[in-house]
């Protein structure tokens, strides 16, 4: 099919070129008329369009966005490493130091409207950069600190934002690059956060010994400069555009400008509710009841979906198991992801998949949130191990299908704005969701009651999302059968519809009335 509509559109050019010659005449035979004509054709068409979707240059950015993803994405996780020496450094509460991952987890989420304006602007590969400058700066800065407030501003909002602004232009740019296999990268690139679970673990665990923690932050900031080199590697699908637009515009400007000045506060309003309209898909919300499911139950399950690996870690060198071996948890965690999310993801491309990622989704998610109740029984190193395992499959199939199925849900034009306000709900539950956890654990003494909360949260968001879709499914598939009733019944004839008429009628001066008329 693809040979054949390759050859068709050859020929279409090949005739359309001669037509053009025999019109022009022999103006176009002249060797110089030929080059100026090509030029101004190339100048017309704009750039030449880079590699069609699902190949070329679009493995080039699946391996940036794995590396961005693993740089963002799973770094609030590893802060763990770090929190007994924050809470003894500024003498600070189980609550007061679980701010920094959240502060980070969640702006990271938050700035997504914000992440919109500038990829508006500069483009996916420009703010992918500016996200890898600014993680660095903020982690950088962050080893100079000397409160805990200021690690909540360097730390928590800077690098959180630099993170936002590498991540969601990575995750927008890998859905223009592939559409047919678009499960399968969505895949392959959420194993850049396992690789990250896997890695940076290791990473933090020898840096803390070796340098300690200011030591630490300082080089993990020169490490996310590397989002900046990613970035970079990201090539805009390009798009033919027309050539008068531009002087268009630029003929307008004088009169536009003369409006602003007339109605300055009208036109901020105006430009206001545009733009948020825009960057942030409300419309969908409204008036889309799966985005609208999809965004509730996402929202209530990041309030206890993270939770877990940021304590993972104090949990278990509380109960004195040694640093290094609950490190090594976070890295096991990240090797299941490794190993299982590639097979995933050329499962769920299979086309008997489609339309049931949702549900998978949830059944994982409803797994995931089961399994941190095997944490209650105990903090023994082989009990931990088979949590993280089966919280690391579980996990696989959730990392996996998450953007597959927004993208579903979705348009694929409108997914950057529905995208940049499911980050701003998120961010909500998860700024919160650390301090609360670490509110029960000054409160209890203990850790296991935040496990045992975050298992009923993730499981009832779960519960949440398999009702809600299984019952728009059957009301749009009741709708559809309704529809095709409506459209294939033949019409009736008229004496059968006065047969009906008169058998219905149970009154005999009705049923002579009846008889009568016809």
């Amino acid at each position: 099919m693809t040979q054949r509509n390759g050859t068709r559109a050859a020929v279409n050019r090949l005739l359309q070129s001669e037509d053009d010659s025999a019109a022009n005449g022999p103006e176009l035979r002249n060797g110089s008329d030929v080059k100026e004509t090509d030029e101004e054709a190339g100048q017309q068409n704009g750039p030449t369009p880079v590699e069609a979707p699902d190949g070329g240059w679009g493995w080039v950015v699946l391996v940036a966005t794995i590396v961005v993803l693993a740089l963002t994405l799973a770094f609030p996780s590893c802060v763990g490493i770090f929190y007994t020496d924050l809470q003894n450094e500024f003498q600070a509460s189980n609550s007061e130091t679980s701010w920094v991952p959240s502060i980070m987890t969640s702006v990271l989420h938050a700035g997504g409207p914000f992440c919109s304006v500038l990829v508006e602007r500069l483009g996916c590969r420009a703010t992918v950069m500016v996200g890898g400058v600014l993680s660095g700066l903020g982690m950088a800065a962050s080893s100079f600190t000397r409160s805990i407030t200021e690690l909540y501003i360097t730390a928590g909002v800077i690098t959180g934002l630099g993170f936002c602004f590498s991540f969601q232009p990575a995750v927008t740019i890998l859905g223009h690059y592939f559409v047919r296999r678009r499960a399968f990268a969505n895949a392959l690139s959420s194993t850049g956060t396992a690789l990250g679970l896997c890695v940076l673990p290791f990473l933090g665990n020898f840096l803390h010994t070796e340098l300690g923690w200011r030591g630490s932050f300082l080089v993990l900031g020169a490490v996310l400069l590397n989002c900046c080199v990613c970035g970079a590697l990201m090539r805009p699908v390009q798009k033919r555009r027309p050539r008068g637009q531009p002087l268009l515009n630029h003929c307008a400007q004088p009169d536009k400008d003369k409006l602003e000045r007339q109605d300055w506060w009208k036109k901020l309003w105006g430009h206001l509710v545009v733009s948020l309209s825009k960057h942030m898909a409300f419309d969908q919300l409204c008036h889309n009841p799966r985005y609208c499911v999809y965004a509730m139950g996402i929202t209530w399950m990041m309030l206890g979906f993270v939770v877990p690996l940021i304590y993972l870690v104090p949990y278990a060198t509380a109960y004195n198991m040694d640093p290094g071996r609950a490190a090594m948890l976070l890295s096991i965690l990240g090797v299941v992801n490794i190993i299982v999310r590639p097979p995933i993801g050329i499962v769920f491309n299979l086309s008997w998949f489609k339309g049931r990622h949702v549900y998978v989704f949830a059944s994982a998610l409803l797994v995931n949130g089961l399994s941190n109740s095997i944490c209650c029984l105990g903090a023994d190193f082989p009990i931990l191990v088979s949590y993280v395992t089966i919280y690391g499959l579980s996990m696989s199939v959730v990392g996996s299908l998450m953007f597959t199925v927004l993208m579903e849900v979705v348009e694929m034009s409108r997914f950057p704005s529905a995208l940049g306000l499911l980050a701003i709900m998120e961010s909500v539950t998860l700024l919160i969701g650390p301090p609360l956890a670490g509110v029960l654990v000054d409160r209890t003494g203990h850790y296991y009651p935040v496990f045992a909360a975050c298992s009923a949260v993730v499981a009832s968001s779960a519960v949440f999302l398999l009702v809600s879709f299984y019952w728009l499914d059957k009301r749009d598939r009741r709708l559809a059968t309704q529809t095709a009733a409506a459209t294939m019944a033949p019409p009736l004839d008229p004496q059968a519809l006065d047969l009906i008429q008169i058998t219905e009628d149970k009154s005999p001066a009705n049923r002579d009335e009846v008889i009568t008329s016809g």
